[in-house]
């Protein structure tokens, strides 16, 4: 990692985030975990569940009564034998995330009532709270904090008020839990990771009762009435332009909007309503969402959790013009969403992709061309791959990325669509721009698009790379698993698909090829594909290329 590199990255950094940082890293020369918590919890009497509508259950649950009863649990499409219960809630043999999940808790939502009770009372008896326990890091926190409060006060209710001594365990825990959140907000990454702690505050803040209960819940409200207009785009998507995390966030909404706190309702009911708008425009046909940036499946609730019975949406553009995303979706099946914005706030981009005018396509409602997906969290060849601009469906210039990543999150020099146009119709849309991304390059390089998509001809994109110097710059499609190459000539290719097939074919002076790719629909799953790669080379090139149903 070089200094310029650092200070490229550091420059986009709020004030707040490096003071946080700061604090951050210089709290455990004075913080005493042991003292705290032997701090009083609070009155029994104030444990009194105030929320009466029902809680939606968080995430698509891989794990199953009979097999964490088996000591099996199965997190990022990763199973381990860890035993029941879990021999060690520490496991540092095992990735970061994998042990993040186990402490969130979601999986106790497949769990019967004395499960989940012998689950949480043998997790506050071993996992206390002690320096270096990556239960205690307020991200985990968070999630625990509603998924305990959602299963023994939401689903088991009854049973949890009539076992007098599991609720005086668990209230001491959730008290000591709420207030260990409290004083550990996550300043020092803000986004996502913030919002999280104000909605677990909030969340419990609302459905307790008692002065322990309304310090909560008014910082949460704190945290909230900050984040949610900045977080919620005036178009309803989420400022991190991930469909996973926008799925995260409205799931978020809902749940708070359900505890029935009035303070809740009247800063969360809109932008909710909003966010449910946006998610239509970014799922496929099939209803799952559009994989871009960090996206995955089975992670977030499916979308149908939060839309409900859908009726058939007419044919037509559609526009998400401050998250940079634009489409349409058509009465056969077909639908396609184009990447024109940024990649996210600049002072969190920890979850972008090189990704700036890149798309994806459904044809008869198959998905064909597909975005990258994303792998796991922990830096490798993997996760640089998924994130770059290889892995998607744009220009990438001298084999380097619009983006210079980093680690797992970090990202140092970056561009930015420029004059970027949406011209829509009734039959289809014209979408146009360029971005300054590639311009540290020597030769300052700059790559123009023009996507058109009509719903009776197909999918028209025209590409020019324009700079002082020759440069090579490549045009990727990458093909959907499902979808195998029949014939593949100088300048096209004829793809068969399930349901039908199509025809690419490309124009200018180039060279095509074809590469084998890797498609991360899940974390912790690759599957291989391929990807049709179109090569041009000097100062000023223009080519297109076109696919259309056959």
């Amino acid at each position: 990692m070089s200094a310029i590199k650092t200070i490229h990255t550091l420059r986009y950094l709020k004030s707040s985030q490096i003071r946080g940082q700061l604090y951050n890293r210089l709290r455990p020369v004075w913080e005493r975990p042991a003292r705290f918590f032997e701090m009083p919890h609070g009155r029994l009497e104030d444990c009194r569940w105030r929320a009466e509508r029902s809680i939606l259950a968080p995430g698509t649950q891989p794990n199953s009564q009979e097999e964490a009863r088996a000591g099996q649990l199965s997190f990022l499409n990763r199973s381990e034998d860890i035993g029941w219960p879990p021999t060690d809630w520490q496991v540092p043999e095992l990735p970061k995330l994998w042990q993040y999940n186990l402490h969130y808790f979601e999986w106790l939502w497949a769990l019967d009532f004395e499960s989940v009770r012998e689950a949480l009372l043998d997790w506050i008896e071993r996992h206390g709270l002690a320096r270096g326990r990556v239960g205690w890091e307020p991200y985990p926190v968070s999630l625990r904090l509603m998924n305990w409060c959602g299963v023994c006060f939401g689903k088991f209710r009854r049973e949890t008020e009539e076992d007098t001594d599991f609720l005086r365990q668990l209230w001491r825990s959730l008290f000591l839990q709420a207030q260990w959140l409290s004083r550990h907000l996550e300043t020092h990454l803000l986004g996502n990771h913030l919002l999280e702690n104000g909605a677990a505050l909030a969340f419990v803040g609302s459905c307790f009762s008692g002065k322990a209960g309304q310090r909560w819940l008014s910082k949460g409200l704190e945290i909230l009435s900050a984040e949610v207009p900045e977080q919620v785009l005036p178009d309803g998507m989420h400022f991190e332009r991930s469909p996973m995390y926008h799925l995260r966030v409205a799931y978020l909404l809902r749940l708070l909007l359900n505890t029935g706190n009035e303070e809740l309702r009247s800063l969360l009911e809109r932008p909710f309503v909003q966010m449910r708008r946006a998610l239509e425009d970014l799922c496929h046909p099939d209803g799952g969402i559009a994989l871009l940036n960090d996206s995955a499946f089975s992670i977030a609730n499916d979308p149908g959790d939060l839309l409900g019975p859908r009726s058939a949406l007419e044919p037509s553009p559609w526009a998400l013009p401050d998250a940079g995303y634009y489409g349409y979706r058509g009465a056969d099946g077909s639908y396609i969403i184009c990447d024109a914005g940024s990649i996210g706030p600049d002072y969190i981009p920890g979850h972008a992709h090189g990704d700036i005018f890149s798309f994806e396509l459904s044809l008869k409602g198959q998905r064909v061309i597909v975005d990258s997906g994303v792998y796991d969290y922990v830096p490798g060849e993997m996760r640089r791959y998924c994130r770059s601009t290889r892995a998607h469906n744009t220009v990438e210039i001298d084999g380097q990325d619009q983006c210079e990543f980093w680690g797992a999150f970090r990202v140092a020099r970056r561009g930015y669509p420029r004059d970027v146009r949406w011209e829509p119709s009734s039959s289809g849309f014209r979408l146009s721009g360029w971005h300054d991304a590639y311009r540290r390059l020597p030769g300052r390089p700059t790559h123009h698009r023009s996507i058109l998509w009509d719903g009776s001809s197909g999918l028209e994109v025209r590409d020019q790379v324009k700079a002082r110097r020759p440069v090579t710059a490549v045009a990727r499609l990458h093909l959907h698993p499902v979808c195998r190459i029949m014939r593949m000539r100088e300048r096209d290719a004829l793809v068969e698909y399930p349901g039908g097939s199509m025809r690419i074919a490309f124009t200018g002076q180039g060279e095509l090829s074809r590469e084998d790719s890797r498609y991360c629909p899940e974390f912790g799953r690759e599957v291989p594909n391929v990807a049709l790669a179109f090569t041009s080379d000097g100062e000023d090139s223009e080519t297109a290329f076109t696919i259309a149903s056959s």
